[in-house]
């Protein structure tokens, strides 16, 4: 969400709603009252509410304006019936309408400055989610890739999910990964695992090892001790597009494996599934690569658990597999873009409000010149 998205939320309903307009039509209601019974009924009591109606949407200086104008107009119409400008009753309701205005205006002021501080607050969300999920570029090398993030939790930015994509020595390199739980652990994880893969991408030549790489940072930058969660752990799919290309290789560290989506529809990619990142002191050793080949007109989906486990109201997963190929099997022109905008849309109207995980997908795919030489030539 930009801040100028945020701040256009976030401004006093002007012009959005009959709110805004409630103080307003309020006055005018009083007035004809006023004008009908000809001052023969006190109606001018009914104004002594406006100022607290005008503090919920308007500001400090607008507050006090409509007190100001209620309390003419109660004199006004006081005026009209002689003897009653000055009487007990009377006054006592101009010194209320007063109390009651100096209260909304504290009460505006207060509302203005948590507006002020919300909109801050989240400006720092906004540019924490930057850094932690960058934008993904359009086309980093042979690849072409596109990806889109929704936090879980109404109201946030940042959550459990991740995923990032990098051009590196070794080719285009990716992950992506689910966080397990949620809160400030989550994102502090987050933030270990992207910004240990942001430099070992660039070190670690093999894939495996990239892999064990970023369970150490897990080991050494996630929370720990009493506050910290001692079963947190990170599903990870960690991919890599080699120079020669015409290929992806994988690595599996619990997550749901890729779907590739082409002109004969969707397939699910076999991998060779490690235990997730954070668990693999349980079983020692590198989770080996898995190998795929990949032509232009393939897109490689990578999704997190927030969008295959959405719920429909009849309690279904949403089959991402199968939709995906009942979508695009037999079309030709596919790109990363179309398919993750039809996976976000599909599943957002898939899953029922209950619903309430993260959901990452990233979608890639070669270009032509992606392909091996030998491949290009047509052998």
């Amino acid at each position: 969400m930009s801040s100028r998205k945020l701040r256009s939320e976030l401004r006093p309903p002007s012009a959005r709603g009959w709110v805004w307009w409630l103080p307003l039509g309020a006055v005018l209601v009083d007035v004809a009252a006023e004008l009908i019974v000809r001052g023969r009924e006190p109606v001018s009591f009914m104004l002594i509410a406006v100022p607290p109606l005008a503090a919920a949407t308007r500001g400090p200086r607008g507050t006090a304006m409509s007190a100001v104008v209620c309390l003419g107009l109660q004199m006004w119409m006081a005026a009209r019936r002689p003897g009653h400008f000055d009487e007990q009753h009377h006054v006592a309701m101009y010194i209320a309408t007063t109390l009651i205005g100096i209260a909304s205006i504290a009460l505006a002021w207060q509302r203005e400055r948590t507006r002020q501080h919300l909109i801050r607050a989240n400006s720092v969300a906004e540019a924490m989610q930057r850094t932690l999920l960058r934008p993904v570029p359009r086309r980093l090398g042979p690849v072409l890739a596109t990806g889109f993030y929704e936090a879980g939790e109404g109201g946030t930015l940042v959550g459990g999910d991740l995923y990032d994509v990098c051009e590196t020595p070794f080719g285009v390199r990716a992950i992506i990964g689910d966080v397990r739980g949620k809160g400030l652990d989550a994102v502090q994880t987050v933030a270990a695992v992207l910004g240990s893969f942001r430099v070992s991408a660039h070190e670690w030549q093999n894939l495996s090892s990239l892999a064990e790489r970023l369970e150490l940072s897990i080991a050494r930058n996630s929370p720990a001790g009493d506050d910290g969660d001692p079963e947190l752990f990170v599903t990870a799919l960690v991919l890599e597009f080699p120079p020669e290309g015409g290929e992806v290789r994988i690595v599996d560290r619990g997550h749901p494996p890729p779907v590739v989506v082409g002109t004969q529809g969707a397939r699910r990619l076999v991998t060779a599934p490690g235990l997730p990142l954070g668990l693999g002191a349980m079983a020692p050793g590198a989770v080996d690569a898995t190998v795929h080949l990949l032509e232009p007109s393939e897109v490689l989906v990578l999704h997190t658990d927030g969008v295959s486990e959405a719920r429909n109201a009849d309690g279904d997963f949403y089959p991402v597999q199968e939709r995906l190929g009942e979508r695009f099997s037999g079309r030709r022109a596919i790109d990363p873009e179309t398919v993750v905008s039809f996976v976000r849309a599909d599943a957002e109207r898939w899953s029922t409000q209950s619903d309430n995980d993260d959901r990452a997908v990233l979608g890639l795919s070669l270009t032509p010149d992606g392909l091996k030489p030998s491949r290009r030539a047509g052998s």
